[in-house]
């Protein structure tokens, strides 16, 4: 079984609210879920984990949140060198810019992520709840 560590931002409650979807689909196929808001865990702790899932929503000029999320991922940063890792987040305008600079920092340090990650726009409803809930399927057997 394999153990998964959720970690995100949420600031209008769109992203908790992938994190909720991501956690069900993982335990849904067999893996134990730790979710937690970024200000709840220090980056040490993710060592335990299997896989290793960070959120958090296009802020700003299409980067990660400022205040909490980027100074946890720059700690987290150095040790990802061969860690299953994901990363989503929503936004509300852009085009993914701040995934895809996510997505390469994560493997400019060696990280093995699962894909370019998972972008939701607003609120997550219909297909995207069930994109979120397929998502974290496939988290559970990365």
């Amino acid at each position: 079984m394999s153990k998964v560590g959720i970690v995100y931002w949420s600031g209008t409650g769109n992203t908790e609210k992938m994190s909720e979807l991501i956690e069900k689909g993982a335990a849904g196929k067999g893996a134990s879920v730790t979710r937690k808001k970024v200000g709840e865990v220090k980056a040490a702790e993710l060592a335990a984990y299997d896989v290793i899932v960070l959120g958090s929503p296009s802020m700003g000029s299409e980067v990660i949140e400022e205040a909490e999320m980027e100074p946890f991922f720059t700690e987290l940063l150095p040790s990802l060198g061969g860690k299953k890792i994901g990363i989503f987040g929503s936004y509300g305008w852009g085009d993914g810019e701040w995934l895809r600079t996510w997505a390469g920092r994560v493997r400019g340090a060696g990280g093995r992520l699962m894909d370019d990650g998972l972008a939701v726009h607003e609120t997550p409803d219909g297909d995207s709840e069930a994109a979120c809930l397929a998502w974290g399927e496939k988290l559970a057997v990365f």
